[in-house]
């Protein structure tokens, strides 16, 4: 039997089409000889998973993620379709755990088997999820985020501080130019006196050293001065007087206090009152010797006396011839 051509290409296309769909499914991992077992999960985020994915239990592929599908009716939970070998049984109350497939992602379902009696061909099995890598990552990492963010205000702080500080040293550099330009100034305008003031000081200068020259002698004369008075032995004449203040100081506590002829001239008033008397009694004798002296002083030159007034009383018995 002879075969056209075109049934020649249409067998080949066949041909080409069936090995492309084993091959698909053989690089999948899936084993197209083989019957599944089909079990369902319902996620309310898949986190990226999609179909084909595959199933693990400890670690070995048993299976993959045939189908998703969307349940609007259920809060948009997410409903996934798992072909599972049919060789591998999956005790009741066992969980479908969404992970991480590793560093550069891609996501894998691992079963964590239960403890109850097999589960029969399309019973669904119960949804977790584990944190996965990135999850601990960003749990990891989120201290440090926030801690950078403190850092980075701080910074700002800090470098908002430089600026005011900038500003305040720009400042204090205009002043300081202000002020090198005013002393400038000062200095030109004021440059004469400055001279004249320099050489006020180099005169004054010389003559403190001629001063000095003519102050040395007396500085030495004065030096012999001194050791003149330390010969005169200052010291003994000051207790010498000290010693002669404290008698005569004696002396006058003692005629304070009526000792002695002089004491008794000053303390005794019986004294003071015999002397009162007798210079009274002197002045009536000296008033009458006045008044009559004939009565004392008898001078005869021819032998005969003259007594004088015989009323005038004898006021002493003592007669000068």
């Amino acid at each position: 039997m002879k075969l056209s051509k075109e049934a020649k290409v249409g067998m080949m296309a066949i041909a080409a089409m069936v090995m492309l769909y084993f091959g698909f499914h053989i690089l999948k991992g899936s084993d197209v000889f083989s019957r599944t077992h089909q079990y369902f999960v319902i996620y309310d985020n898949i986190d990226g998973l999609t179909a084909s994915n595959p199933v693990l239990l400890n670690g070995l592929n048993v299976g993959r993620v045939r189908e998703i599908k969307l349940l609007q009716n259920r809060k948009n939970h997410l409903l996934v379709s798992l072909d599972i070998q049919k060789g591998i049984a999956i005790p009741g109350g066992s969980s479908a755990i969404l992970a991480d497939g590793g560093l550069l992602g891609g996501k894998v379902i691992h079963l964590s088997p239960g403890t109850g009696a097999p589960m029969q061909d399309g019973d669904t099995l119960l949804a977790k999820k584990d944190p996965g890598i990135s999850a601990v990552l960003q749990q990891q990492a989120l201290p440090l985020v926030t801690s950078a963010d403190s850092l980075i205000r701080n910074l700002n702080q800090v470098v908002a501080g430089f600026e005011e500080t900038g500003l305040i040293l720009n400042q204090v550099l205009k002043n300081y130019n202000q002020t090198g330009s005013s002393l400038q100034g000062l200095l030109n305008e004021n440059r004469t006196n400055l001279l004249a003031l320099t050489s006020n000081l180099n005169k004054l200068s010389t003559s403190l050293i001629e001063t000095e020259k003519e102050i040395k002698p007396l500085l030495t004369k004065t030096g012999t001065l001194a050791d003149s008075l330390n010969a005169l032995q200052l010291g003994e004449t000051v207790r010498n007087a000290n010693k002669t203040i404290g008698e005569l100081h004696n002396l006058l506590a003692s005629v304070e206090s009526g000792k002695g002829t002089a004491g008794k001239l000053i303390k005794d008033e019986t004294l003071y009152t015999n002397i009162d008397r007798t210079v009274v009694s002197l002045n009536k004798l000296l008033t009458n010797l006045r008044e009559h002296p004939k009565r004392y002083i008898n001078i005869s030159v021819f032998g005969k006396k003259d007594k004088g007034p015989s009323e005038s009383p004898l006021d002493t018995t003592t007669v000068i011839k």
